[in-house]
């Protein structure tokens, strides 16, 4: 009999988020208590809020991340 164990993807470091974004063109705007946003010029421009209030960033929250800056999850694998 096989099992099927599905783990939870892993949190995303925020250093990282934030140290790829920069690279990939994206400038920090402002911050709001625990939320930075991030804006890349363009056409069309692209805004990313990012939360730094924790050292992790949860799956879902970097799934978002990369939805509104156009970006793939390849960009953040550690080369």
């Amino acid at each position: 009999m096989f099992h099927l164990v599905l783990s939870m993807p892993r949190p995303i470091q925020l250093k990282l988020v934030i140290k790829v974004l920069c690279a990939k063109g994206f400038i920090f705007i402002s911050q709001n208590g625990s939320h930075a946003k991030f804006r890349k010029t363009g056409n069309p421009t692209k805004t990313v809020i990012v939360k730094v209030s924790k050292k992790e960033i949860p799956h879902g929250t970097f799934q978002s991340i990369l939805l509104l800056s156009g970006l793939k999850e390849d960009d953040f694998r550690k080369k």
